[in-house]
């Protein structure tokens, strides 16, 4: 198994830990680093792209969850207004 393929596995915290020394290779490294940074950059993008969006709409739901139960919760004369 390539570490590309553990890529979608790993907790948050490992994920960034790689893309950002990932990043530091391809700009600073052996020709040979270089090379396999660029390699894995693209996939390690993509997962963080996903796990962003992800945790944006699990907030984005729990923030209409809450504006519901606060609308319920007011009396009916405080809805009309």
């Amino acid at each position: 198994m390539s570490l590309i393929d553990k890529i979608p596995a790993m907790d948050d915290a490992a994920l960034v830990n790689l893309l950002a020394n990932a990043r530091r290779l391809a700009e600073t490294g052996a020709a040979s680093q270089q090379a396999q940074a660029a390699e894995i950059l693209p996939a390690l993008e993509e997962q963080v792209a996903i796990r962003k969006a992800r945790k944006l709409e699990a907030a984005a739901a729990r923030r209409s969850a809450a504006r519901g139960r606060a609308a319920a919760a007011k009396p009916a004369s405080a809805q009309r207004a």
